[in-house]
Protein backbone atom coordinates (compact mmCIF):
# COMPACT_ATOMS: atom_id res chain seq x y z
CA UNK A 1 0.00 0.00 0.00
CA UNK A 2 1.11 3.49 -0.68
CA UNK A 3 2.77 5.52 2.18
CA UNK A 4 1.70 9.46 2.82
CA UNK A 5 4.53 10.45 1.24
CA UNK A 6 3.30 9.21 -1.78
CA UNK A 7 -0.51 10.56 -0.97
CA UNK A 8 1.17 13.64 -0.82
CA UNK A 9 2.95 13.55 -4.04
CA UNK A 10 -0.09 12.29 -6.17
CA UNK A 11 -1.74 15.44 -4.81
CA UNK A 12 0.97 17.61 -5.62
CA UNK A 13 1.03 16.08 -9.60
CA UNK A 14 -2.65 16.34 -9.60
CA UNK A 15 -2.47 19.90 -8.34
CA UNK A 16 -0.03 20.71 -10.93
CA UNK A 17 -2.17 19.55 -14.07
CA UNK A 18 -5.06 20.85 -12.77
CA UNK A 19 -3.77 24.67 -12.37
CA UNK A 20 -2.19 23.92 -15.75
CA UNK A 21 -5.32 22.62 -17.53
CA UNK A 22 -7.14 25.78 -15.51
CA UNK A 23 -4.88 28.33 -17.19
CA UNK A 24 -4.94 26.78 -20.48
CA UNK A 25 -8.36 27.01 -19.98
CA UNK A 26 -8.73 30.93 -18.92
CA UNK A 27 -6.19 31.98 -21.33
CA UNK A 28 -6.54 30.10 -25.10
CA UNK A 29 -9.29 27.79 -25.07
CA UNK A 30 -11.63 29.72 -26.14
CA UNK A 31 -9.35 30.73 -28.96
CA UNK A 32 -8.54 27.16 -30.15
CA UNK A 33 -11.76 26.12 -30.35
CA UNK A 34 -13.08 29.16 -32.69
CA UNK A 35 -10.40 28.43 -34.43
CA UNK A 36 -11.98 24.75 -34.78
CA UNK A 37 -14.65 26.07 -36.48
CA UNK A 38 -17.50 25.38 -33.46
CA UNK A 39 -20.38 27.11 -32.95
CA UNK A 40 -20.41 29.67 -30.00
CA UNK A 41 -22.97 27.22 -28.42
CA UNK A 42 -20.77 24.57 -28.41
CA UNK A 43 -17.53 26.52 -27.62
CA UNK A 44 -19.20 27.74 -24.44
CA UNK A 45 -20.29 24.01 -23.60
CA UNK A 46 -17.00 23.36 -23.58
CA UNK A 47 -15.79 25.77 -21.75
CA UNK A 48 -18.08 25.14 -19.04
CA UNK A 49 -17.37 21.30 -18.79
CA UNK A 50 -13.57 22.12 -18.82
CA UNK A 51 -14.51 24.41 -15.64
CA UNK A 52 -15.85 21.97 -14.11
CA UNK A 53 -13.51 19.24 -14.86
CA UNK A 54 -10.50 21.83 -12.98
CA UNK A 55 -12.67 22.07 -10.13
CA UNK A 56 -13.84 18.77 -9.64
CA UNK A 57 -9.93 18.10 -10.04
CA UNK A 58 -8.35 20.75 -7.44
CA UNK A 59 -11.50 20.20 -5.03
CA UNK A 60 -10.38 16.17 -4.86
CA UNK A 61 -6.79 17.18 -5.05
CA UNK A 62 -7.18 19.25 -1.69
CA UNK A 63 -8.81 16.13 -0.30
CA UNK A 64 -5.83 13.56 -1.13
CA UNK A 65 -3.60 16.55 -0.12
CA UNK A 66 -5.58 16.96 3.37
CA UNK A 67 -5.98 13.21 4.32
CA UNK A 68 -1.71 12.78 3.18
CA UNK A 69 -0.80 15.29 5.58
CA UNK A 70 -3.09 13.41 8.75
CA UNK A 71 -0.61 11.95 10.88
CA UNK A 72 -3.47 9.02 11.09
CA UNK A 73 -2.50 8.66 7.57
CA UNK A 74 0.23 6.38 8.20
CA UNK A 75 -1.63 3.38 9.98
CA UNK A 76 -5.32 3.94 8.56
CA UNK A 77 -4.95 1.65 5.67
CA UNK A 78 -8.70 2.70 4.30
CA UNK A 79 -7.83 6.68 4.24
CA UNK A 80 -5.11 5.42 1.64
CA UNK A 81 -7.78 3.56 -0.28
CA UNK A 82 -9.81 6.67 -0.04
CA UNK A 83 -7.21 8.66 -1.52
CA UNK A 84 -6.80 5.84 -4.32
CA UNK A 85 -10.39 6.43 -4.96
CA UNK A 86 -10.22 10.22 -4.91
CA UNK A 87 -7.22 10.01 -7.63
CA UNK A 88 -9.20 7.21 -9.90
CA UNK A 89 -12.27 9.40 -9.90
CA UNK A 90 -10.42 12.49 -10.89
CA UNK A 91 -8.65 10.59 -13.72
CA UNK A 92 -12.37 9.00 -14.86
CA UNK A 93 -14.15 12.44 -14.38
CA UNK A 94 -12.16 15.06 -15.07
CA UNK A 95 -9.97 13.33 -17.78
CA UNK A 96 -13.47 12.18 -19.24
CA UNK A 97 -14.30 15.71 -19.25
CA UNK A 98 -11.20 17.38 -20.92
CA UNK A 99 -10.73 14.33 -23.51
CA UNK A 100 -14.08 15.77 -24.39
CA UNK A 101 -13.54 19.51 -24.34
CA UNK A 102 -9.50 18.73 -25.88
CA UNK A 103 -10.03 16.26 -28.80
CA UNK A 104 -13.86 16.45 -28.54
CA UNK A 105 -14.22 12.68 -28.09
CA UNK A 106 -14.61 10.06 -24.98
CA UNK A 107 -13.35 6.77 -24.76
CA UNK A 108 -17.06 5.39 -23.21
CA UNK A 109 -19.91 7.49 -22.23
CA UNK A 110 -19.80 5.82 -18.65
CA UNK A 111 -15.89 7.32 -17.88
CA UNK A 112 -17.60 10.40 -15.96
CA UNK A 113 -20.67 8.89 -14.64
CA UNK A 114 -18.18 6.29 -13.48
CA UNK A 115 -15.84 8.75 -12.32
CA UNK A 116 -18.34 10.79 -10.10
CA UNK A 117 -19.59 7.67 -8.76
CA UNK A 118 -16.04 6.50 -7.44
CA UNK A 119 -15.56 9.99 -5.80
CA UNK A 120 -18.14 9.36 -4.21
CA UNK A 121 -17.57 5.64 -3.05
CA UNK A 122 -13.98 7.83 -2.14
CA UNK A 123 -16.22 10.56 0.47
CA UNK A 124 -17.98 7.29 1.74
CA UNK A 125 -15.00 5.26 2.06
CA UNK A 126 -13.08 8.57 4.23
CA UNK A 127 -16.26 9.00 6.12
CA UNK A 128 -16.49 5.48 7.68
CA UNK A 129 -12.69 5.06 8.20
CA UNK A 130 -13.22 8.32 10.42
CA UNK A 131 -15.99 6.88 12.67
CA UNK A 132 -14.45 2.76 12.45
CA UNK A 133 -11.80 2.64 14.41
CA UNK A 134 -8.60 0.68 13.40
CA UNK A 135 -8.62 -2.94 14.02
CA UNK A 136 -5.35 -2.98 14.74
CA UNK A 137 -6.53 -0.10 17.60
CA UNK A 138 -10.16 -2.25 18.60
CA UNK A 139 -9.44 -3.65 21.80
CA UNK A 140 -5.79 -1.83 22.64
CA UNK A 141 -7.54 0.93 24.97
CA UNK A 142 -5.73 3.19 22.13
CA UNK A 143 -7.98 5.84 20.81
CA UNK A 144 -8.80 5.23 17.09
CA UNK A 145 -6.97 7.24 14.63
Amino acid sequence: MIGSRWIVFIAAFSGLIGVGIGAMGSHSLAKRLQESGLSQSDIQKKIGQCEIAVKYQMVHTLAILAVGLCPATETRRVWKVACILFFVGVCLFSGGLYSMVFLDRMGHWSIVPLGGATMMIAWLVLGIGAIFPSKSNVGTGKSAT
